[in-house]
């Protein structure tokens, strides 16, 4: 399993946002666990994007059809659907069955609170065994 933090975004749910998009023209199928004031946001800055960076996506996990057939799933809980085998985290705790994916991206913001509860984050999977492998977005050259 790979675990990935990107920390540094400037703006949590834009840098999703950018992170979805080039996962989903990679062909990628992706989870997103978060709260559920979250996920609405990231619900709608998903349908503000422009008509040729559309990405299918559906909130929860009720209606299956739609979770089988989105490029994208946002949901409070992480779940197994097939297929999918990347999960985001936008949420301040380890989610619960993350170790079902393949792999697990951690997004980060500078905010002081995100930082403090990604450290958590960090040493909590570190103590589970897990190799880390860190991105910072700060010192990659903007796009």
């Amino acid at each position: 399993m790979q675990i990935e933090f990107h920390f540094n975004a400037p703006h949590k749910l834009n840098y999703a946002c950018r992170l979805l998009r080039k996962g989903v023209s990679q062909g990628q199928r992706l989870f997103v666990v978060a709260e559920i004031d979250v996920l609405s946001r990231l619900d709608n800055a998903l349908w503000a994007l422009s008509p040729s960076d559309f990405i299918s996506h559906c909130m929860g996990l009720d209606d299956a059809f739609a979770a089988a057939h989105s490029a994208v799933v946002l949901a409070p809980e992480l779940a197994l659907l097939s297929g999918v085998h990347t999960a985001v985290n936008l949420g301040p705790e380890v989610p619960a069955q993350f170790d079902q994916f393949q792999r697990l991206i951690e997004v980060v913001t500078d905010d002081p609170s995100d930082r403090a509860e990604a450290r958590l984050r960090w040493k909590q999977y570190t103590d589970m065994g897990y190799n880390l492998i860190r991105h910072d977005l700060k010192l990659k050259p903007s796009a």
